[in-house]
């Protein structure tokens, strides 16, 4: 059997099984609480899992390894990014979210402000970021497609971003976010189980001997020494100062945007406890922080056995790196049908990993909408549950649309890249308006406001006047250059901006609700009362 056709059969298996797993969850899926937040019914261990499945993105498997492959020591920092980020959600965010909300970012912002406003913000916040995520799974979708199943075509590959956001749009609709979460089980066990294997094999071929791999990794990349030191993509004397700042940026969104991510924030509602919540993100950073040490294995492999030009010539963002590192290790150690099986595998667990977080970002959005938006909006709470739940099944055809365009016109990107940004607008609207609302005792509805549009708009603003979009060889419009914006991450000035608009909305403003504040302390706290939050 050829690889695609393995390749193929392998993921038909994976989508029957998930599909099969949907069509359970839908039969228990019989309230808002069910659709929204699974029943509140899963352990730490099993949110952990989820939570992992969730964040381990085709950005984590594809884009990471691709950097590394391509770029050397510089790719790593993103590993480095996404786990220190899970610190700032442990900390300050985890616990507290749980036990202040009920279904969404929305609710703990709501509770002590006038919901209207805060909740129509807060909801345009999170669809902005779900699809900026959604993107980059949609671009890797069509990378790895172009090859496992040999299609170079930009229409076959769009036709593939159409499949992946058909199923991701079933997997929603029918599941909610029961049949979601079980979906991420599968998928991070999967995911964990291939990557721990292809990395075996690696340190195998090189005798478990790290230094002889990143010897021959360098020699293979065509670049040397530099390839193992800093300087490579970020920071490089060619950019200069600006490449510095770049770098800073980057880092700035990747450690503060994960506390920012609404499909993140709502698997917090998902256990019963504030303490399953503790011990779902423990879980979590223990799967994903073995994760991200083994794609420095997988990208440093991808370097030494396939070849920086080789990976490049393959795809120019280098989203293939993984599955040729499972097609070479695996022709070195079984022959040629070792590598079809193992290019195979692990197409499959990458189509697995896309599946699973598009469908988790795809909930978080349609969501929002139907609970923020559409319930406290739009009907100002007279809605029944069973409305809200078709409004929000309704608005994640309406997304998942949005998205398979949007991935049709992406591609060529790298998806960590595009992941990145998700995390910079992200770490620019949402975090500053709820730390200020968990922590700031004079926080009120203008500073949440002001919080979120100003790190929104900034972030997006100079986002479209960057590098990604016009001026470069690798921006969306290569034929167009309208950049004046010198960053190709714009963290560095819109986090601090959306931090600045927070503060300067609530100072002008003489809305204070000093009784609320010691309401929401005591229930963030405690947990007291949790599940009833937001409710007005």
């Amino acid at each position: 059997m050829s690889s695609e056709a393995l390749a193929t059969t392998l993921f038909l298996a994976f989508v029957a099984l998930t599909l099969g797993i949907t069509f359970w969850a839908s039969r228990q899926t019989k309230t808002a609480a069910d659709y929204y937040a699974g029943g509140r019914s899963f352990s730490g261990a099993q949110n952990g899992l989820a939570i992992g499945g969730d964040y381990m993105s085709a950005a984590s498997f594809l884009g990471i390894a691709g950097i590394i492959a391509l770029s050397g020591y510089d790719g790593f920092l993103y590993s480095i990014g996404f786990l220190v980020a899970w610190l700032v959600a442990l900390l300050l965010v985890a616990e507290l979210m749980r036990n202040s909300g009920k279904f969404t970012m929305a609710d703990v912002l709501a509770f002590r402000m006038s919901p209207r406003p805060v909740r129509t913000a807060a909801g345009v916040s999170t669809i902005t970021v779900s699809i900026f995520y959604l993107l980059a799974q949609m671009v890797g979708a069509g990378a790895l497609v172009g090859l496992l199943l040999g299609i170079t075509s930009p229409s076959g590959k769009a036709l593939t971003i159409v499949g992946v956001g058909a199923l991701m749009i079933v997997y929603v609709v029918f599941g909610g976010m029961k049949g979601t979460t079980w979906v991420q089980i599968v998928k991070a066990v999967l995911l964990m189980s291939g990557a721990a294997l292809i990395t075996i094999l690696v340190l195998g071929h090189y005798g478990f001997n790290l230094s002889s791999l990143l010897g021959e990794a360098a020699t293979q990349s065509g670049k040397g020494g530099n390839f193992l030191i800093p300087g490579l993509k970020y920071g490089t004397e060619a950019q200069g100062l600006a490449g510095k700042i770049d770098l800073i940026s980057l880092g700035l969104a990747l450690v503060l945007g994960t506390a920012g991510l609404p499909h993140i924030l709502i698997r917090f509602y998902t256990v019963p406890t504030a303490k399953d919540a503790r011990k779902s993100v423990l879980w979590g950073i223990g799967i994903i922080g073995v994760f991200y040490l083994l794609t420095l294995v997988l990208g440093f492999g991808a370097a030494a056995l396939v070849g920086s030009k080789a990976i490049a010539a393959a795809d120019k963002a280098g989203n293939t790196a993984a599955p040729l590192l499972a097609k070479a290790v695996g022709e070195t150690f079984l022959g040629e049908v070792g590598g079809t099986i193992l290019l195979a595998l692990i197409g499959a667990v990458a189509f697995a990993t896309i599946l699973a977080v598009v469908a988790g970002l795809t909930l978080a959005s349609s969501s929002s909408f139907a609970h923020d938006l559409y319930a406290h909006v739009f009907k100002r709470g007279n809605v029944s549950e069973r409305e809200e739940v078709l409004v929000a099944r309704i608005s994640a055809f309406v997304i998942g649309a949005v998205s398979i365009g949007l991935g049709i016109l992406a591609q060529g990107q790298n998806v960590a890249f595009l992941v990145a940004l998700a995390f910079a607008v992200a770490a620019s609207g949402n975090l500053p308006a709820i730390l200020y609302s968990l922590f700031w005792k004079r926080f009120n509805t203008a500073g949440a406001v002001s919080a979120i549009y100003g790190g929104l708009v900034s972030a997006l603003i100079l986002v479209i006047f960057s590098p990604v979009v016009s001026g470069s060889p690798t921006a969306l419009f290569k034929d167009a250059d309208f950049a004046w914006f010198p960053l190709s991450n714009p963290g560095i000035i819109s986090i601090p901006l959306g931090f600045l608009c927070g503060w300067l909305g609530t100072v002008l403003s003489k809305e204070h609700n000093a009784a609320k504040y010691a309401e929401i302390e005591v229930r963030s706290l405690t947990g007291v009362g949790a599940e009833k939050a937001a409710e007005h």
